[in-house]
């Protein structure tokens, strides 16, 4: 059941990234046209595009986690025996969920303090910028979570796409 979950909570953050990718676009050519076409260049269009960078950035992080897309040293765990290989996999994907709850944590500072504060171009919070820092922060460890236990069980996680 946490297996389906985590599933379904990658392609949703797939689904949303994507979405995220074509408004980010629209954003980038209506700038364009604003600009070269009506010579009026809509101020809000590059302050949304960057905010939508932001939540795709942080969608697609978290599916590279439970993907098993982060960066590591496969050849060499690899080479390990079978017993160090399970432990060091283990420590990985708990140093990988580790990262992630200081990164919700330290988002959701940042996001409480500028909270309160205006986006100049935009009609909303300041401190809105961090959420994607909080969202993949959770879905990270939530990710993590479900590689160990996948470890503990002799399984393999599936890739959201599949």
């Amino acid at each position: 059941m946490y297996t389906r979950l985590c599933a379904a909570l990658s392609k949703l953050s797939l689904v949303l990234a994507v979405i995220g990718l074509i408004a980010v676009i629209l954003c980038v050519q209506w700038q364009v046209f604003g600009r070269y076409v009506m010579n009026d260049t809509p101020t809000w269009a590059e302050a949304l595009a960057m905010l939508l960078v932001l939540f795709v950035t942080a969608f697609g992080l978290a599916v590279g986690v439970r993907d098993a897309g982060h960066i590591g040293l496969e050849s060499m765990v690899a080479l390990l025996p079978d017993v160090w290989r399970h432990r060091i996999e283990i420590l990985i994907h708990g140093l990988v969920g580790l990262f992630g709850a200081l990164m919700a944590w330290g988002g959701w500072q940042w996001a409480s303090a500028k909270w309160t504060e205006k986006k100049p171009m935009l009609p909303v919070p300041d401190g809105i910028d961090y959420v994607p820092l909080v969202i993949a922060g959770i879905l990270i460890v939530l990710f993590s979570i479900e590689h160990v236990i996948a470890l503990f069980q002799g399984k393999v996680v599936e890739p959201s796409w599949n």
